[in-house]
C-alpha cells in the first residue's frame, strides 16, 4: 500500500531581507514546508489576513510598515500564529510584539534548526487544538466552565460573564490549560513545555506576558481579578465562589 502523501505545510514571511527570504524558502523546502514572501510590511500584511497560511514569520525592521504596525493592523484577532524575528537581545521589542498578538519570537540571528523547532513546536499546537476541536467529547453538555469564563472546545468560543473574549491563538491555550488545572499553582515552565510545547529558557518573558494578555482582557469584562500570581512559583485561576 502506497503511503499517504503529507500536505505541505504553508508559512507566510514577512521580512525585506531578500537573501534570508531566498534560503530560508529552500530549507524549508527540504522539510515538506511552502514559503510564501513578502518583502515590506504592506503588502506583508495584506497576505496576513488569508486564513490559508500556516504561521507568519513577521520581521520587526521593515519598511513601509514595521512588524509592530502589521500587528496592530491585526488587531489580536488573527487565527493564524505569528512568530515574531527580533534583533539579538532586545527585550523590549519581544515583549512589545507579544503584547501585541504575537504568538512566539526569535532573536536574529538564529540557526535554521533553531527556527525550525520553533516552528515545529507551533505547528504541535495547532494540531492539539485541531485534535481537541474534533473529539465527540466536547458536546455543548461537557463545555468547560470555570469562575464565570465558559470554553466551548468545538467552537473555540469563549464567554466571560456571556461576554465574547477575543483572544489569540496561543492565549486560548494558556487560558485553557489554567482552567483545566483551576485552583492549582501552574509553573511557568510547565505552562512553556505543556502549552508552548517548549522548554522554558532562561530569562524567557513569553508565558509572564501571554498569561497577563489573558488577565488584562478578562479584567476588562469583568474587574473582579480571576488570575492570582503566585511570586517564585507561578499562576492560579481562582475556582470563584462554589
Amino acid at each position: 500500500m502506497t503511503p499517504a502523501t503529507v500536505q505541505p505545510k504553508h508559512i507566510l514571511l514577512i521580512d525585506d531581507d531578500a537573501e534570508l527570504a531566498e534560503l530560508l524558502t529552500e530549507y524549508l523546502a527540504c522539510e515538506n514546508i511552502q514559503v510564501t514572501s513578502c518583502l515590506d510590511g504592506a503588502s506583508g500584511l495584506a497576505r496576513a489576513f488569508d486564513d490559508s497560511f500556516d504561521l507568519i514569520l513577521l520581521d520587526v525592521m521593515m519598511p513601509v510598515l514595521n512588524g509592530f504596525e502589521v500587528l496592530k493592523a491585526l488587531g489580536g484577532k488573527h487565527k493564524t500564529p505569528i512568530l515574531m524575528l527580533t534583533a539579538k537581545g532586545d527585550d523590549n521589542d519581544r515583549i512589545l510584539g507579544l503584547e501585541l498578538g504575537a504568538d512566539d519570537y526569535l532573536a536574529k540571528p538564529f540557526k535554521h534548526r533553531e527556527l525550525l523547532a520553533r516552528i515545529n513546536a507551533i505547528f504541535r499546537r495547532i494540531s492539539i487544538v485541531k485534535s481537541q476541536s474534533a473529539s465527540p467529547r466536547h458536546d455543548s453538555a461537557e463545555q468547560l466552565m470555570v469562575n464565570q469564563v465558559r470554553v466551548n472546545q468545538a467552537t473555540r468560543e469563549i464567554t466571560c460573564q456571556n461576554s465574547l473574549l477575543e483572544l489569540t491563538g496561543t492565549e486560548y491555550l494558556v487560558l485553557v490549560y489554567m482552567l483545566e488545572h483551576h485552583g492549582k499553582i501552574i509553573s511557568k515552565a510547565e505552562i512553556s513545555e505543556q502549552v508552548l510545547q517548549r522548554k522554558l529558557s532562561p530569562y524567557d518573558r513569553t508565558v509572564d506576558v501571554h498569561v497577563g494578555n489573558v488577565r488584562r482582557k478578562l479584567l476588562a469584562i469583568d474587574p473582579i481579578d480571576k488570575m492570582k500570581t503566585v511570586r517564585g512559583a507561578g499562576y492560579v485561576f481562582l475556582q470563584g465562589e462554589q
